[in-house]
């Protein structure tokens, strides 16, 4: 097989996530010639660390060039001279340009993790978890140069039991992903798949997640919290304070109960919790300051509530 192929992205469909890059390696063990890689630059700032990308190694195993654009109209000659037959994009973190676009004869296809035209935007995967949804899945779209409104040439759902991470469902999703791609890139190559337009009556744009989101708020509902935690597990972290000091919540459940103010403590033998506008917000494992991750009845030995 001699496709070219230009990849777009890191592969991490979600903050906070890691990835084992099921869609290049896929593309690679089928046969396709991955040109290169192309990734926007990593930002460090003082609550999200700089994680060495998992892509990178990918990249730098296989002996396969990886590109770092701010500016892809800036780099338009040197994405040309690859002479790729299409791009192929996952979690690249950016608008592509049309002018990008159209340097490959085939374009470039997306590989979205939600059922477009529900969740558009930054964060489909939190925000299908804090929306407690019951579906999702993967769009295999054509990009265009808006965001995530190209038409679509295949959707996947997947059921959800309401107790997913955000890693566990960023990796379910990005795997299913990689197996449509294999499945239709053949098709998309050849022009024997026509994409078909999204709707637009049931479309949803997902908000931007800020580091101040991760600061739990037990006038909400305790479903709303323990949804909270794991779609916000990795970045921004769900974070209270536990005996003056701040900790981060990683698992929870919720328990019915009477009516108590929010923000007091629930004790009772070896667990621990919080009561909110609704419910008892039990945590199940949490990382206090200082310390490694643990569950409620160890910090329970060492702590008094």
């Amino acid at each position: 097989m001699s496709n070219r192929i230009l990849f777009f992205g890191n592969e991490r469909l979600a903050t906070g996530v890691n990835t084992n890059t099921p869609i290049v390696k896929q593309l690679l063990a089928t046969g396709y010639t991955l040109v290169a890689i192309v990734i926007t630059p990593q930002v460090r700032n003082v609550s999200r660390n700089l994680r060495p990308l998992e892509i990178a190694k990918f990249a730098e195993e296989n002996h396969i060039t990886l590109l770092e654009y701010a500016n892809l109209k800036s780099a338009i000659d040197q994405l040309k001279a690859y002479r790729a037959d299409i791009g192929v994009l996952a979690a690249f973190g950016k608008i592509v340009p049309e002018c990008v676009i159209k340097i490959f004869p085939k374009g470039i296809v997306n590989i979205h993790p939600s059922l477009l035209p529900k969740h558009r935007g930054p964060t489909p995967i939190e925000s299908a978890l804090l929306a407690g949804e019951t579906v999702t899945g993967v769009s295999l779209m054509q990009l265009v140069p808006s965001m995530d409104a190209g038409p679509l040439f295949d959707q996947a759902a997947i059921k959800l039991t309401g107790t997913e991470s955000k890693q566990t469902l960023a990796t379910k999703l990005s795997e299913l992903g990689a197996d449509m791609l294999i499945k239709h890139l053949p098709a998309i190559l050849k022009g024997d798949l026509e994409p078909r337009p999204q709707p637009e009556k049931d479309t949803i744009y997902d908000s931007k997640i800020n580091p101040a989101d991760g600061i739990m708020d037990f006038t909400k509902p305790a479903i709303i919290l323990e949804r909270e935690v794991r779609a916000y597990a990795g970045w921004p972290k769900s974070k209270t304070i536990i005996n003056s000091q701040l900790a981060i919540i990683t698992q929870a459940h919720t328990l019915e109960s009477g009516s108590h103010k929010p923000g007091t403590i629930y004790h009772q033998q070896n667990s621990f919790g919080f009561y909110t506008a609704k419910g008892i917000l039990i945590i199940d494992r949490l990382i206090p300051a200082g310390s490694k991750e643990m569950t409620a009845a160890e910090y329970l030995r060492g702590h008094d509530i």
